[in-house]
């Protein structure tokens, strides 16, 4: 086995570019989710390293002194990141010669050709599910018997190598706890809306739906939900439990954990039983009946995907969500006790600022706890971006999706609604719905019955006022 180095380099500080995050981007407030695509395949590999850089605060310096003497460097990588993680590629190959160097993630799956081009130092790239295809690479196999990669041959050519048949048995695969204990440091992790420590690990992937903005069920993981029996992930969430017993919540990645009902609540009453808390992605379709059995057995939080409070918005972007739908489901999280974080996109086709407005009053209306507002990124491999090449919706000064400090932009821009008139509407949405006396009760009284959150709400208002400053100059 080739002494492996799993990487997700450093780039813009504060960037979150692992898998979890739906928008590569830096956040309002600090936040950074586990980098478990690499940690997959880093825990196949045997003897194998990774370094998670901008959590943990590594500099390019230091990841360079952490290579010597490793045979092969797999780097996640993005669209927004892309030419910096290039960058760092070849600091890496004139730091340790004859490395070899593959990059992967859902930039380099959909463009394979465009990527290699693009980066002369990087050997291949990995397409699509690559947890077995690196585990092969590491093995020292010749890069031409390897189904799912792209590869630059000794002529410098570039060959495609066959698709690799995506992953049936997703209980073949070993935990991402033990590479989370091995080489990460837990305490490095934040996201807004969840206690902290907190773990997140996937317990199946793809998505069956359609949503024409979303990146991964598009690019990596497919449209089937393939899953991990439910023995399966309490077996892992146990061990968890023993490695980090300072963890406060457990958190499921999977795009859509409630797309299998019966199998939620099997996993909901085997957490139950080890009095665990936890949350996960959901649908604002999910029944009251479910949803108390999820929080019966140690359910608190929800992340769910409004996206926008316009009816014909949700049909062009196929969401497959009534708004009558979601307002009943979230009136049943309400009454439950159930928390629930709703995220938001503005620039999604058919965007006005009449639309806007709608999404402005749907979101105070149904009232979550918490809110991610995001500007619609068109990212290569989604029907989105597509649309928006195929309609002059985007232009090349605005493909990279980000700044130059990693904070996202307006991608996108109307006939009728210019790229500042979005990006503007983001400031509007968040003061418009946590500005008000209710809402502000609402977290002030949060903040005085615990004062670790009245501690964190405050390193947060910082921090979000801080992402606002730096908004206005990027504007």
């Amino acid at each position: 086995m080739m002494k492996t180095l799993f990487l997700h380099p450093p780039s813009f500080d504060g960037f979150d570019g692992g898998a979890g995050s739906r928008y590569q981007a830096r956040r309002e407030i600090r936040s950074f989710w586990y980098p478990t695509w690499l940690a997959q395949p880093a825990a196949l590999v045997e003897g194998s390293r990774l370094i998670d850089a901008p959590p943990a605060g590594i500099s390019l310096d230091a990841v360079l002194k952490a290579a010597r003497g490793h045979e092969l460097c797999v780097m996640h990588t993005s669209t927004p990141s892309f030419a910096s993680d290039v960058k760092v590629a070849a600091a890496l190959k004139a730091a340790v010669p004859g490395i070899r160097i593959g990059f992967v993630g859902a930039k380099v799956a959909v463009q394979p050709a465009e990527s290699l081009a693009q980066a002369a130092p990087v050997d291949f790239v990995a397409r699509n599910e690559f947890d077995f295809t690196i585990k092969e690479v590491a093995e020292g196999r010749d890069l031409a018997a390897i189904d799912g990669i792209s590869w630059r041959n000794a002529a410098g050519a570039i060959v495609h190598n066959p698709d690799r048949a995506m992953l049936e048995d997703m209980d073949s695969l070993p935990f991402v706890t033990e590479v989370y204990k091995r080489d990460l440091r837990i305490e490095d992790y934040f996201i807004g809306y969840l206690m902290h420590p907190y773990v997140s690990l996937y317990t199946g992937r793809g998505c069956k739906s359609r949503c024409t903005f979303c990146l991964w069920p598009q690019t990596v993981g497919g449209h089937r939900y393939r899953v991990r029996s439910p023995g399966h992930v309490a077996e892992e969430i146990r061990l968890a439990k023993s490695y980090f017993p300072q963890v406060r919540e457990f958190f499921f990645d999977d795009d859509t954990f409630t797309d299998n009902l019966p199998r939620a609540e099997a996993i909901a009453r085997e957490l139950g039983r080890m009095g665990v808390v936890w949350s996960c992605n959901a649908k604002a379709n999910v029944p009251r009946e479910t949803l108390k059995v999820l929080r019966d057995n140690g359910l608190r939080l929800l992340l769910v995907g409004y996206e926008s409070g316009n009816q014909q918005i949700l049909h062009n972007i196929k969401k497959g969500m009534r708004i009558e739908v979601a307002k009943q489901f979230t009136k049943d999280c309400h009454e439950l006790g159930i928390k629930i974080h709703g995220t938001f996109i503005l620039g999604l086709p058919g965007e006005t600022r009449e639309t806007i407005e709608e999404t402005i009053r749907f979101a105070t209306e149904i009232n979550p706890h918490t809110i991610q507002v995001s500007l619609a990124a068109p990212y290569p491999g989604t029907f989105l971006y597509d649309q928006a090449v195929k309609n002059g919706w985007l232009d090349a000064a605005h493909a990279e999706l980000v700044d130059e400090h990693g904070i996202q932009i307006a991608p996108l821009h109307y006939p009728h609604l210019s790229h500042t008139e979005i990006f503007d509407n983001v400031e509007t949405f968040y003061k418009r719905f946590y500005f008000r006396a209710p809402k502000i009760a609402s977290i002030v009284g949060e903040m005085v019955r615990s004062p670790q959150m009245m501690k964190r709400r405050l390193r947060e208002g910082v921090e979000f006022f801080q992402f606002l400053r730096e908004r206005h100059k990027a504007a």
